[in-house]
């Protein structure tokens, strides 16, 4: 699968699933090695053990909206709720 956004993790960071923090990447199109960003939100998984952060690269307010239809590729197979 090829995902429409960034998608990585926080190195160092363990989420409860006992593997890296997952984050999507909000603020580029292209492909990253690194990054370096802020947390605007969290997708908090209902029926998992995990949760996603949501990243931003740059100073963009994302609203609710924007960041579900960016990541509902993935989280349509979850129930979430989005927390700011």
């Amino acid at each position: 699968m090829i995902y429409p956004i960034n998608y990585g993790y926080v190195d160092g960071v363990f989420a409860p699933d006992g593997a890296e923090q997952d984050v999507y990447v909000f603020g580029t199109d292209s492909p990253l090695r690194t990054y370096q960003g802020k947390v605007i939100a969290v997708l908090h998984r209902l029926n998992d053990v995990e949760d996603k952060w949501i990243v931003a690269l740059d100073d963009k307010p994302y609203s609710d909206e924007e960041i579900l239809n960016a990541i509902s590729f993935q989280e349509q197979y979850y129930i979430g709720e989005l927390y700011r």
